[in-house]
């Protein structure tokens, strides 16, 4: 859903040229010992299998699990990466990790037929981009729809957006021969890797819509150095890594390489205007240019979010987040804020996101710096949380989430004097207000001997009983049931 914020609000506080951020007052990072390892990553009695990285939040902000933090971990590193849910205070919800064949990115909360629905791209990183398929998956955590590329192409990690038609835009890269000696290549026998934006239908997979950047945009457009140029490693001119629906239906699609969003018409595909670039169709007040930017998004007919690297190769000091007001009639484009971290010179070179939220709130996702940072409506530092430097995230995004995973809770049993200590966890769970432990001398006679309040991701239970066969309960702030995890015998090692 996108939310409209009133020109008040974006412009409140904010010259021209933006505005100075205060410095981050609040408190220290907030580990928790229980489950975070000197190695960086969290580790979990219950889920051994799953290693995410530690999540350090520093800031005021107030906790609010009402909406939940929505990142990739990482591909690079130790642990576990994938898909992660964490909440406000960085403590793990989530992890639908990768595979060793498989990687995920661009992971978000969005809506399918009224529902919301989580959505991320799984597959293969090659030269920049990727090779797979999108994910539709319902609140039990079960994949519901694969979206899959036409065309003999394969969907890119860059972009899947899905729209209230039904269909999903994402992105895909095509390689083909061309001439490129306008760009200081061969004339002949050289290659470019073009940008493709296709509209598929989710219930049906069949192609809607496809748009080709060669068709539209040529290779002087591109600011990006020439290099490659073969069959193995085309020129990769474009760059294409965000679509999302403008307001009148037509679509906006930015090309990293270019230093252009392009306001695409539908059907006819035809380029309606350029804003940035070597030819775009907008002036371009103060601090409005941006350079290698990522996630494009419309909020009405005058706003657009950006994320603007600003490298690489290095042509600002900072990344930074752009809330921009289109003058479509004038065709001018001004500054209406923009969000620097205060603290860190961060200049991310890849990904990186902008997120506006309720009550004029921003989330900046700082993409290779391995960071993201929320501001107040004022353009002020709240909240900052650092993954280590090993752990980007694609995209930052936060979004309210229900979720009752389909797999059953996990639980370990470990003795203690005079009974043992029952770890439990429910991967996915955001409803568990409490755990009851169950314990008996056989699967089939088992009976309460203990509870505890939840405490984050896993929690561990003092329960005065040997067992040796086990068995937890997660449940609601009303005492009601959730689940019941399979009985687990006491673990002596």
């Amino acid at each position: 859903m996108v939310r409209k914020w009133t020109r008040r609000q974006l412009l409140g506080g904010a010259g021209a040229a933006g505005i100075a951020l205060a410095g981050c007052a609040g408190t220290a990072p907030r580990p928790s010992p229980a489950s975070r390892g000197h190695d960086g990553l969290q580790h979990f009695v219950s889920r051994p299998d799953l290693t995410p990285p530690v999540l350090r939040v520093s800031g005021a902000a107030p906790a609010d699990d009402s909406r939940l933090t929505f990142l990739n971990a990482p591909w690079t590193g130790t642990g576990h990466g994938g898909s992660m849910i964490h909440d406000s205070r960085g403590e793990l919800i989530w992890l639908g990790p990768n595979t060793p064949a498989e990687h995920r990115m661009d992971f978000a909360v969005q809506a399918y037929r009224g529902k919301p629905v989580l959505t991320w791209w799984e597959g293969l990183l090659v030269n920049g981009w990727g090779l797979g398929r999108g994910v539709i998956a319902d609140s039990s955590y079960r994949t519901a729809h694969v979206i899959r590329a036409a065309r003999g192409l394969q969907a890119d990690l860059h972009e899947l957006f899905l729209t209230p038609q039904g269909t999903a835009l994402i992105t895909a890269y095509r390689t083909s021969p061309a001439d490129l000696s306008a760009v200081g290549g061969p004339a002949s026998g050289g290659y470019v890797v073009s940008g493709v934006a296709q509209e598929i239908d989710i219930a049906t997979g069949a192609l809607v819509f496809e748009w080709d950047s060669r068709d539209h945009v040529p290779l002087t457009e591109s600011h990006q150095a020439f290099a490659g140029g073969t069959r193995d490693n085309p020129y990769n001119y474009f760059h294409i890594n965000s679509i999302s629906v403008a307001p009148d239906g037509d679509l906006l699609i930015s090309a990293r390489n270019t230093w252009t969003i392009y306001k695409v018409a539908r059907p006819s595909g035809r380029i309606a205007w350029r804003l940035g670039g070597k030819k775009s169709d907008f002036a371009l007040g103060p601090g409005v240019r941006f350079h290698w930017q990522h996630h494009v998004r419309p909020h009405g007919p005058d706003v657009l979010t950006v994320f603007d690297n600003g490298a690489a190769p290095a042509l600002e000091r900072r990344s930074r987040g752009l809330i921009l007001h289109l003058d479509t009639g004038a065709r001018r484009v001004t500054l209406a804020r923009e969000l620097i971290h205060p603290g860190r010179r961060l200049l991310a070179g890849a990904m990186g996101s902008i997120q506006l939220l309720p009550g004029g709130r921003t989330m900046v996702g700082w993409g290779s710096r391995a960071y993201f940072s929320e501001f107040d409506s004022a353009g002020r530092l709240l909240a900052d949380t650092g993954m280590g430097p090993s752990h980007p995230s694609y995209r930052a995004l936060s979004y309210p989430w229900a979720g009752h995973p389909a797999e059953a809770p996990a639980l370990a049993a470990r003795p203690r004097p005079g009974g043992a200590t029952v770890h439990a966890s429910w991967n996915g769970a955001t409803g568990v207000a409490s755990w009851a432990v169950l314990a008996g001398p056989s699967v089939t006679s088992l009976a309460p001997v203990g509870s505890a309040l939840r405490a984050g991701f896993e929690t561990a239970i003092a329960v005065p009983s040997r067992g040796p066969y086990f068995a937890v309960e997660p449940r609601d702030a009303g005492g009601r049931p959730l689940a019941r995890s399979a009985p687990a015998r006491l673990s002596l090692s």
